[in-house]
């Protein structure tokens, strides 16, 4: 069973409820709910809102709310619905969350069991925990529970063109879908990449053989060599410059951050559809913004690839076509393009260089894993920079990947899906909209499912034949079924790669002679889970002598 001890912020935020007026009075005290109505309500920026030092709400969305949460009672008592903890009125479960939601939910798992319902608002959730829960929704009624509800900040006039949020697996979906499988991420697209990989990998390498006894910040470092490849797939160019922070891309990478941290901050819009109409905290109109700068830095490059293609005298040999040209080809508008590209990069950066991070986190911390690993490339590979031909020959790398991925999943739950039609899942209840959740957090850490489960322990991998490509329900960080990352096959060569030289290269330590068992391993939850404090290291000496 989780102990309490286990999860330090489960039980964070408090809710008080009062009623004065003749509308509703919310005194909340909850440090979330205070971030997303504090600045506004200070600000006087609601129409009709009477403030007198109280979050008050005009009668008339009172009304509506008190509607929508009363449907939503009747509806929990009269449908066999997954158990949870009692709801407040109108708040629901918000104030229970804390500012650790996928721990304070994992508490809740070892309460009411493995598929759990909440209320965010007048919302329902159900969240799965465990690989039996899990393997209900995202394999057995997959077809039906495959939609998504787009974040009110997502939800533009373009949101029919997107993958990943697309609302449904439509025409546009599936056409999309299966032309970044094709050609991005089948095995004859990566063996093409390959060359490409290698030299963006060659590029971090003599980066930091530049910054011999410096510290260097290992995310940024990754970050930076993984949106080069992916820019590079995609307009055959590189964004960023790894002597420059902000990148050569006039803070590309600090807007697609901001947006998407922006964007995936909690709305009100989202807990009470009845506000939606209304952006009360302004993330929409901010989220637009963002999004069209973004799109204005590549609409050029765009344009200029169009005309280019559309020239008599121009002609390209396959091999030298970038993914844009395959769009361009298939006839996609600006728009799609910009969309398509924005959620590559948003989606295979962050993810692949958190867990690089952790894997180097971890490493650092055992002392015999990473002495294993160091031995295991160094008698499969006499190469100064590690071939991909040699990552299939590293079990014990491997492992230490699949165990990295087991304790610190890139994203702690799932990109939500949404009930398509009411169906059953474990005897349970799923109301048509419901959105679903999976804790691939929990699972990982379910001591019913892993001996041993806070430990960092890679030989528990070794001859046991699970994978992370969405069939093994105790390990699914990519998520299974339709809407499974389709970038799959080319993070995990990354994360290969890149980690695997890492290590190769170079013996790293921590600034001022550190002890590693110390090093702080706390979590900072977002939309990816990344190390509280950032990874910083210094080169100690180099395991091999120069580069190719």
């Amino acid at each position: 069973m989780y102990k309490s001890t286990d999860f330090a912020y489960a039980n964070e935020g408090i809710v008080e409820r009062k009623s004065t007026y003749d509308g509703m009075v919310l005194c909340i005290r909850c440090h979330y709910f205070v971030s997303w109505f504090a600045g506004l309500m200070e600000a006087g920026a609601l129409g009709g809102l009477r403030l007198y030092g109280k979050f008050v709400w005009p009668d008339e969305q009172a009304g509506e709310i008190y509607v929508e949460w009363d449907n939503a009672m009747h509806e929990r008592s009269s449908k066999n619905l997954p158990p949870g903890p009692q709801p407040w009125p109108i708040i629901g479960n918000i104030h229970q969350i804390g500012e650790n939601p996928h721990v304070s939910i994992a508490v809740f798992a070892q309460q009411y069991g493995p598929l759990i319902s909440l209320r965010l608002g007048t919302r329902l959730l159900v969240v799965a925990s465990s690989p039996e829960a899990a393997l209900g929704i995202l394999k057995t009624q997959d077809r039906l529970l495959s939609s998504r509800s787009i974040p009110n900040a997502f939800d533009h006039s373009f949101a029919p063109f997107y993958l990943v949020w697309s609302a449904d697996c439509g025409e546009h979906w599936k056409s999309l879908r299966t032309l970044c499988r094709n050609e991005m991420f089948a095995v004859k697209a990566l063996e093409a990449q390959s060359s490409m990989r290698q030299e963006k990998l060659g590029q971090m390498l003599g980066f930091l053989h530049g910054k011999k006894r410096q510290v260097v910040n290992i995310g940024d470092v990754v970050f930076t060599t993984i949106f080069n490849t992916l820019s590079n797939v995609f307009f055959a160019k590189d964004f960023l410059d790894f002597e420059d922070e902000h990148g050569t891309a006039g803070g590309l990478k600090e807007k697609l951050f901001t947006l998407l941290q922006d964007g995936m901050r909690p709305n009100i819009s989202d807990f009470f559809p009845v506000f939606k109409r209304f952006d009360l905290q302004g993330l929409r109109k901010g989220n637009l913004k963002y999004i069209r700068e973004v799109f204005s830095f590549w609409e050029h490059i765009v344009d200029e690839r169009r005309a280019q293609l559309n020239s008599s005298t121009m002609e390209m040999a396959e091999k030298e076509k970038c993914f844009l040209d395959r769009l361009l080809e298939n006839g996609f508008s600006n728009d799609q393009i910009s969309i398509c590209a924005m959620e590559l990069f948003i989606g295979g950066t962050d993810t692949t260089t958190s867990t690089i991070e952790w894997a180097m986190a971890e490493l650092l911390r055992n002392k015999e894993a990473m002495s294993k690993v160091q031995e295991e490339l160094k008698c499969n590979s006499n190469s100064k920079i590690i071939s991909e031909s040699v990552l299939s020959k590293l079990p014990y790398l491997n492992a230490c990947i699949k165990e990295t991925l087991r304790l610190h999943p890139p994203v702690p739950f799932l990109i939500p899906r949404r009930a398509f039609e009411t169906c059953e899942v474990m005897n349970y209840t799923i109301p048509q909209n419901t959105q679903i959740f999976i804790n691939v957090w929990a699972i990982g850490r379910d001591p019913k499912v892993w001996e041993d489960p806070l430990s960092f322990k890679p030989e528990r991998f070794l001859g046991l034949n699970l994978d992370f490509k969405g069939q093994d329900f105790e390990l699914i960080p990519f998520g299974a079924g339709r809407r499974m990352c389709p970038g799959l096959p080319s993070g995990i060569k990354s994360v290969q790669s890149i980690l695997a030289s890492l290590i190769h290269q170079f013996e790293w330590v921590l600034p001022d002679d550190e002890d590693p068992a110390k090093l702080d391993m706390k979590e900072k939850f977002g939309v990816t889970l990344q190390k509280e404090k950032p990874l910083q290291l210094i080169q100690r000496f180099k395991l091999i002598n120069g580069l190719i």
